[in-house]
Parts: C-alpha cells; structure tokens; sequence
C-alpha cells in the first residue's frame, strides 16, 4: 500500500519535471520589429521576471506537491479482526443452539470473509482518495503554468513579437 503511494507521487513529480521550464521554450517567438538576438533574450528575461511576479508561479523552479490526504477512516479490521468477532459471534448463536463449537467455526469462516471484504473496501477508497490528490496536484501545476505562460505572451507580444 505504501509501496503504490510513493510509485504514485514519484510519477507524478516526474510528469512534472518533463515539462519545459518556460513558453519561451515551448513557443515560437517572431521579432516584428527585427529585434536583435540580445533584445530578444533581454526581453524574454524581463517578461520571464514580469511573468513570475504576475502570476506568483515559477516554471523555472522544481515543481512541489503537498502532502497527501492522510487516511480518514480509522483502519477497519481485517481478516483476522472479522475472524475473531465472528467467532464470537458464533459461539454466542452456537451456544443457543447447543453447539458452541460449530457456531465458532462457522462465525469465524463468515467473520473472516467479511472482514477481509470490508477492509479491501476501505483499501480501494484510500487508493482513489490517493489518486484524486494526485489528479489535483497536477491540474493545480498546469491552472498554474498556464496562467504564467499568457502573461509570458502578453508581454512579449506588448513588446512587438507574435507569439504562438
């Protein structure tokens, strides 16, 4: 279990650090004034600057994510729980019946089962819980680079270049 949560934050911190660092990067950028090579880089610095400072997001900075949910739900019990409760369970009905050891038996097989099936359940709902914070960690960082890269190409273009 904690195994599948660190493949998936490692996943996700790499799909991030794939991404280019700015628009510039990932953008042709056309000089409609013949700006230099030097005007053109000293612009994208200063856009780049004014960009950050707009948008509060940084593409040039490594991407960090918050820590995940912790579990809600308290850990329901597993097998060996359900077993011992049905257990229970069984020797109160088997007694009733006249047969405490049977009942124990049978409560047991049914306790075991069921408690195995509760706590797969609870298993697959802090899975997707997990996997929801990773969907939304990655949505926050693309809401975020997004932002920064209109501002990007609302300066550069503000300074005479077509920016696509």
């Amino acid at each position: 279990m904690r195994r599948k949560m660190q493949i998936l934050l490692l996943l996700f911190m790499a799909s991030l650090l794939i991404a280019s660092p700015t628009l510039g990067d990932d953008a042709f950028i056309y000089p409609n004034k013949g700006q230099s090579k030097k005007q053109q880089d000293k612009d994208k610095y200063e856009c780049y600057s004014w960009a950050k400072q707009q948008t509060g997001f940084d593409p040039m900075a490594q991407p960090t994510a918050t820590a995940p949910p912790p579990a809600q739900e308290a850990k329901q019990g597993g097998v060996v729980k359900g077993t011992a409760r049905g257990a229970l369970v069984g020797v109160a009905v088997g007694a009733i019946a006249g047969n405490a050891g049977k009942g124990a038996a049978i409560g047991a097989a049914g306790g075991g089962l069921f408690g195995g099936m509760r706590r797969r359940d609870q298993q697959s709902h802090e899975e997707a819980e997990r996997e929801q914070w990773a969907n939304q960690q990655a949505a926050n960082y693309e809401q975020n680079r997004s932002k920064y890269n209109r501002a990007f190409g609302s300066c550069m273009e503000g300074r005479n270049y077509t920016v696509k």
